[in-house]
């Protein structure tokens, strides 16, 4: 340093005041980030600090009295042996050494530095000082490091990917390809590098291809298509391509081709395009298909003017078959079922199932009587018996028939009308077939109405009791009624029983009204015992449906002791049905019977009587049927059979109720039978429960029937 300053000092051309040596000195001394230090070497070799730029000095943390002292007197072990060694070589090869070096300060910092070492000789070329200029690239080492872990991250993601990629220069050839690509096209980078992309792709794509990778070439967008990829073997396979631009600096400097194998994904979407039109169980086409055929043929027919057959076949009594013998058995016969149906397969008759135990053929070009001898057809072949496991099943189909054009120019009316027709058939025996006739679709409409309606009758309030008085024949007064439901729509008007009941029963709908029916009875009951001092009974007809609820026990209870009144005043009207399982039967009418209430069997005598019942369930009253007591005047058998049943009323301790009494007749039979009770329009039709009050509160005789308000 004193030898350049000497060089320099004789310059007279330099203002004395700012003397070069003192500029550079400032400089290096102050302003450079580099760490500049000048050591002298020394035989050993050892070697001193003499000289420690402003950045040098604070870097290693260098004492004031640092000139003179070695490396080993002011550098941490960690740090000397590295940098020892370092020096050694300059001082051995008196040459200049660039070398990167790694240190973890004390504080556990980590920096890394990248130093000049340059060596000064003397005039034997001895090396007396040693000139170190470290840089510290800490940051930029850093940077480096997250360029390297981020390349390794893409190139993992590129080498785990599971589809194949293929990195390709702006000329299309090969210069890349990961670990999914060689396995896909069965070649190893070595012997596609360098091949051009556009010889793996098929001829019949090599177009669209092209144009794809021009378009993404140009705007930098990445393009997609479905092309036909070469195989190693001489095969073509199906996959979708997606092209990507590699950018630097925004330019293209090549494509990645990205390769998803389409063939199993296309062999899903053909599997699922088979499930979606097809039947699982018999491998028929289902009803998505025949909405499609049957369109299309619609459209044909349009044309050409042609007729269409729909035929609807339900199995007969199939529901016994899966209840007797389990679902595998009964999934085998359709199987079966649907094999025969097949036979019939042909250009102009397409089989289809719909569902459960329903199928639908489907015929074109063909007339009425081309049908009707085509469903007589099928009739005759299910004759034969089908074997399953040995065992022979007999099976037979009931057919519902509609034509295009003239029962339904669309598809959904169409399936409505075949359907409506085998609702016909089912209603008139089964096992035959029909075709839709315009009057079906009106007596279903109103069934449909009626249902809609009456689901609304409970909540709108539009169901009311009426109550039929029962006449003890030896007193004639009245000690109980009939309680009869009435409906009357704002819609369409008075309903019989007759007509919503059954529908009731069908639609599920009687559990809820029947629960109705019992609430308002019982409110009926307590508002009569606070008119009448031993109170009215109350007869309530229960549905075998109700009865056979969980919970009707609890529903009885519980309308009692809401309402506060005597049990025996309310009497649970149940018909032979309802008792035919009597191992269910027995318990429900015992808890009855512990609540206190009164029991009756109405309509004694016609269906399935049975005098076991009467031996094993607890019941206090038989009613005899109408059908009895309309013909005693002139049936002698009637006759008998009414004798018959008030005796054995009177011999197992249960009251007898006559219904259906007409005429005076009727009524002094019965009377001379020693029948107990009597109802009926002779003595008075249903009435509404305030009418009822008045004739009770005037307690009118009965003897005088036209004072009764019922005529």
């Amino acid at each position: 340093m004193n030898g350049f300053f000497e060089s320099i000092k004789d310059e007279q051309h330099l203002d004395p005041n700012m003397k070069i040596e003192r500029i550079i000195f400032e400089i290096i001394f102050n302003h450079v980030n580099d760490l500049v230090y000048i050591m002298k070497a020394e035989p050993g070799p050892v070697f001193r600090y003499v000289f420690a730029n402003k950045a040098g000095y604070i870097h290693a943390k260098l004492t004031p009295d640092y000139i003179g002292k070695s490396l080993q007197d002011v550098l941490h072990q960690g740090v000397y042996g590295g940098l020892q060694l370092e020096y050694e070589k300059v001082y051995a090869e008196k040459n200049i050494h660039v070398f990167s070096d790694e240190v973890m300060l004390p504080e556990g910092i980590k920096r890394y530095g990248e130093s000049v070492l340059t060596p000064i000789l003397d005039k034997n070329r001895d090396v007396k000082f040693i000139v170190s200029v470290t840089r510290d690239v800490t940051k930029l080492q850093e940077e480096k490091q997250r360029l390297i872990e981020r390349e390794q991250e893409i190139r993992s993601i590129v080498d785990h990917n599971l589809d194949a990629i293929l990195g390709i220069d702006l000329n299309g050839l090969v210069q890349t390809i990961n670990p999914a690509a060689e396995k896909l096209m069965e070649y190893p980078l070595d012997k596609i590098k360098n091949r051009s992309i556009f010889d793996l792709i098929e001829e019949v794509s090599h177009t669209s291809f092209k144009d794809q990778v021009r378009k993404c070439r140009l705007t930098h967008l990445s393009q997609s298509l479905d092309s036909m990829l070469k195989m190693k073997n001489g095969q073509v396979l199906n996959v979708h391509i997606k092209i990507i631009p590699i950018l630097i600096s925004s330019t293209a400097k090549g494509l990645y081709i990205i390769l998803r194998d389409m063939s199993e994904k296309t062999e899903t979407a053909e599997k699922i395009r088979y499930m979606a039109f097809h039947d699982q169980l018999t491998g028929l086409y289902n009803r998505r298909a025949l909405l499609e055929d049957l369109n299309i043929e619609i459209n044909k027919a349009t044309k050409t003017g042609q007729e269409i057959a729909l035929l609807t076949i339900d199995l007969d009594r199939f529901k016994y078959i899966n209840d007797t013998f389990g679902h595998i058995v009964g999934d085998q016969i359709l199987i079966k079922v649907a094999e025969r149906l097949l036979e019939f397969n042909n250009q102009d008759c397409h089989v289809y199932r719909q569902g459960g135990d329903e199928f639908i053929i489907m015929l074109s070009n063909t007339t009425r009587q081309k049908t009707s001898a085509f469903a007589q057809a099928i009739l005759s072949r299910f004759a034969s018996s089908f074997y399953l496991n040995s065992q022979e099943y007999y099976i037979t189909p009931s057919i519902g028939i509609s034509m295009y054009p003239n029962d339904g120019k669309d598809e959904d009316t169409l399936i409505k009308n075949a359907d409506e027709a085998l609702f016909r058939v089912k209603e008139r025996g089964k096992a035959h077939s029909q075709f839709y006739r315009s009057d079906m679709n009106v007596a279903l409409t109103n069934i449909v109405t009626l249902e809609t309606n009456l689901r609304k009758a409970v909540q709108n309030k539009e169901l009311t009791l009426f109550y039929q008085p029962q006449i003890d024949l030896k007193t004639q007064s009245i000690k109980s009624v009939e309680a009869l439901l009435r409906w009357d729509s704002p819609v369409l008007g008075i309903i019989s029983p007759g007509e919503f009941i059954p529908l009731a029963e069908d639609t599920g709908l009687i559990i809820p009204i029947g629960n109705w029916v019992i609430e308002t009875a019982c409110q009926q009951i307590s508002k009569w015992l606070k008119s009448f001092n031993d109170g009215i009974r109350i007869a309530v007809n229960i549905s075998p449906k109700q009865f056979e609820q969980p919970n009707f026990v609890d529903i009885i209870k519980t309308a009692i002791i809401k309402n506060d009144i005597p049990p025996h005043l309310l009497e649970i009207e149940i018909t032979e049905g309802a008792m035919h399982n009597s191992k269910d039967a027995i318990p429900i009418l015992r808890k009855l019977k512990e609540l206190g209430v009164i029991i009756s069997v109405d309509d004694f005598g016609t269906g399935y009587s049975s005098l076991s019942y009467l031996k094993q369930f607890p019941i206090d009253i038989l009613k005899i049927d109408q059908s009895f007591v309309r013909d005693v005047l002139k049936n002698v058998k009637d006759a008998a059979i009414i004798t018959t049943i008030i005796h054995l009323g009177e011999n197992l301790g249960m009251d007898v109720i006559a219904e259906g009494v007409e005429s005076r007749e009727q009524a002094d039979i019965l009377k001379a039978a020693n029948c107990h009770k009597a109802q009926g329009f002779y003595y008075s039709k249903p009435l509404p429960a305030e009418e009822v009050e008045r004739f009770l509160q005037t307690k009118i005789s009965i003897n005088n029937r036209n004072e009764l308000p019922g005529l």
